[in-house]
């Protein structure tokens, strides 16, 4: 009772907490807050100094005091003072967007491979951050919601959500999962294989916001007619030490890529080949959705259909797959509770 008049005076909140991007909802508003995880701090006092969009712009272009980091790393959390006083940030921007919320409900996204430790740190810093009760959803599971499948129908969906720090790959029925890869390769990995291949084929050393660009700009997992297109590199030489470009084609760049890639591609098939036949039957029928940013990498979902020979669809508006999911949830809180995490930790509210 107590906490349904609470609720009265107070918004659900929803939480993405993404190794790349975190994003935030809010009952009866929507998608308030997209902004970078990053957090820029003092390597002295440890005081933060930025958060968010603005730390960003500060990723690898800090004096030797001020250090630029993300506090969670394949999509737990690796600092977790820092990634606390974030999530109290960006509460903080929602009250000072859509006015004072008084001890709200947090419904948050995890990856599903996430250890009983690493998740106790994720309610404990939604706890601190000012929720009155904190839940989890597995994020392949809310992005299933989020990407609109039948999740509590008794027929099988394959959703692959490809963030920075991971891909899960989930088969959903019931409202549960019946089977699940948590894989720590993501949009990060993709940068770091970027930034391999240049310093391997041309002594080019490149800044991780350089290789996240070029990905962005003409990254792709299949041959297509992009393939010609060029994008340049601009780094430092290994050699002289002096600032130097070089131009590659799309081809090339899909070869830089191309390991991280086909790891994604084999945890899919891994999945489906221990999924029951029946669920097998419905996914050939629904075809397997892929959501999170990764899935805006050119021609992936022909690279995916093409070697698990299943339609292969990309979810509209990819990026906001998770949290779209956790604001649903929240919205028929009663009907999702078997897709939550089980597990609840909250502290009476004051």
């Amino acid at each position: 009772m107590l906490d349904a008049f609470l609720g009265m005076f107070s918004h659900d909140i929803g939480i993405d907490l993404g190794t790349a991007n975190t994003l935030v909802w809010v009952k009866d508003r929507g998608i308030v807050i997209s902004e970078p995880s990053v957090v820029a701090i003092d390597a002295k006092t440890r005081r933060v100094l930025a958060i968010g969009a603005e730390a960003k712009r500060m990723l690898g272009r800090t004096p030797a005091n001020i250090i630029a980091v993300r506090p969670l790393r394949d999509g737990v959390i690796s600092d977790f003072d820092v990634t606390e006083q974030m999530i109290k940030y960006f509460v903080h921007k929602v009250h000072a967007r859509v006015g004072t919320i008084k001890r709200p409900r947090m419904l948050i996204g995890i990856p599903s491979g996430v250890t009983e430790v690493e998740k106790r740190a994720v309610r404990d810093a939604a706890i601190n951050s000012g929720a009155r009760w904190a839940r989890l959803i597995e994020e392949p599971m809310a992005a299933a919601i989020g990407a609109g499948l039948p999740v509590g129908e008794p027929t099988g969906s394959l959703i692959v959500d490809i963030g920075g720090g991971t891909t899960e790959v989930a088969v959903i029925s019931l409202g549960g999962i019946v089977v699940s890869r948590s894989i720590r390769i993501g949009g990060d990995e993709l940068d770091q294989d970027i930034i391999a291949y240049a310093r391997r084929e041309y002594n080019l050393l490149l800044g991780e916001r350089t290789a996240e660009d070029v990905k962005i700009a003409l990254g792709s997992a299949y041959p297509g007619d992009y393939d010609e297109q060029r994008v340049m590199l601009r780094g430092r030489d290994l050699l002289t030490g002096l600032p130097r470009a070089v131009e590659i084609t799309a081809e090339q760049l899909r070869e830089a890529i191309e390991p991280s890639v086909q790891q994604i591609v084999d945890a899919i098939k891994d999945t489906i080949e221990e999924t029951p036949p029946e669920l097998v039957a419905d996914i050939m029928d629904q075809g397997i959705v892929l959501a999170g940013g990764g899935a805006l990498l050119q021609g992936l979902d022909r690279r995916v259909s093409e070697a698990t020979q299943m339609p292969v669809h990309v979810a509209d508006d990819p990026l906001t797959c998770v949290v779209r999911g956790t604001g649903k949830a929240l919205e028929e809180l009663d009907a999702m509770e078997r897709s939550l995490v089980s597990e609840t930790y909250s502290h009476a509210p004051r």
